[in-house]
């Protein structure tokens, strides 16, 4: 289901309202088990989910639903507390609604986060992996239709979609807070199904290091209209066939739940880092 445009104008007009005044440099989209990050720091103003036609009630676990404007020293967020997903069967706008947001808002950067299943065998709960680049296998791309402007030419180049400076200010983050990263490769896949073995040893074979259901999208929104991006995956779990317990979103909320210091000081200390380096 394509964009709808008119919605997208019209959702986004009314949040300018309500964010009124509002110059944030940053937003921050926060996946399964992220949520907790936004209480370091200073919330300005915040606007449910349901308040807005175009993205409405999250029906995910893990995913409040709020649009929270915040404060971290010099820097301004727009902050998403949770995301749609493709395999909800809402179409393309409620997934293009933050970064189109983030857009008319003037936001330069854009940190997707996510919780993702570890296909690089030594990936365990608790690992963070910057993503240096995706794997589209969701049988979708959001810019597929009517071409609007908005979202950059017809045909985005994707040589570098997640950006090089931004990973490389990631890496010294997590290094001066005494914090180890992975990179790798996130693949994206439609869900609402955990992938079989026999599926994870086809995507270890393709390149694969981590896999999980959101993120390619927004990337690939975010670039196509001129964003800076930068993502990074919790790995919530071994993925099938690696692990012998089955899976369950219960069960990667609890690991995430253990793990909330690390993830909340990581993109704390990186988001410090961005403010007293910007203009990256």
């Amino acid at each position: 289901m394509p964009f709808d445009f008119k919605a997208l104008q019209r959702d986004c007009k009314a949040a300018q309202r309500v964010f009124r005044h509002a110059r944030p440099t940053c937003a921050l989209i926060l996946g399964s088990g992220w949520s907790k990050v936004t209480d370091t720091f200073e919330q300005k103003r915040t606007l449910g989910f349901e308040r807005v036609p175009s993205l409405g009630r999250t029906r995910v676990p893990g995913h409040p639903g709020r649009i929270v404007l915040a404060q971290r020293g010099a820097m301004q967020l727009l902050i998403f507390e949770g995301r749609h997903h493709w395999y909800e069967d809402d179409g393309w706008t409620p997934i293009a609604f933050p970064i189109r947001l983030a857009v008319s808002l003037c936001v330069r950067i854009v940190i997707l986060t996510n919780a993702a299943g570890g296909i690089r065998p030594g990936f365990r709960p608790g690992t963070l992996m910057v993503i240096d680049d995706h794997i589209n296998a969701m049988a979708a791309n959001p810019l597929v239709g009517s071409r609007d402007a908005s979202w950059g030419p017809r045909f985005p180049d994707q040589t570098v979609v997640y950006d090089a400076r931004l990973r490389q200010q990631l890496r010294q983050t997590a290094r001066r807070i005494g914090q180890k990263l992975a990179h790798g490769i996130y693949m994206a896949v439609s869900g609402p199904t955990y992938e079989t073995p026999a599926e994870i040893a086809a995507f270890r074979t393709l390149g694969a290091d981590a896999v999980g259901m959101s993120t390619v999208p927004e990337a690939i929104l975010a670039h196509a209209a001129g964003l800076r991006v930068v993502g990074v995956s919790y790995i919530s779990n071994p993925a099938a066939a690696i692990s012998t317990p089955a899976l369950s979103h219960e069960a990667l909320l609890a690991h995430a739940r253990k793990s909330q210091p690390r993830m909340t000081a990581l993109l704390s200390a990186f988001i410090d880092d961005l403010s007293q380096h910007a203009p990256l």
